[in-house]
């Protein structure tokens, strides 16, 4: 068993289009490691400079991991994570 990780429109060019892949890890950041040799280029959309992307929103199991632990959040067979990019905007 793996780990589900939906991946968000904007980035299904590097899943050829699948809108949830599996990966593997003890970690985020060891899951996200996966899905780079899976699907090279996701990583860089993710992560910067040792942590999350401040416009990407990531959940696992419906938690933010940023109140998990960050790229540290550990993980476990049968969990989901959620990539979201952040919606950013309002009224004039």
């Amino acid at each position: 068993m793996a780990i589900e990780v939906r991946i968000p429109t904007i980035l299904r060019t590097y899943t050829d289009g699948a809108k949830a892949v599996d990966a593997k890890g003890a970690t985020l950041e060891e899951l996200i490691g996966d899905l780079e040799s899976r699907h090279p280029g996701l990583q860089a959309r993710l992560v910067d400079q040792g942590a999350l992307r401040r416009f990407v929103n990531v959940y696992l199991n419906d938690e933010d991991v940023r109140f998990l632990g960050g790229l540290e959040t550990p993980v476990a067979d049968g969990d989901t994570v959620t990539v979201l990019p952040a919606v950013a905007g309002g009224s004039r």
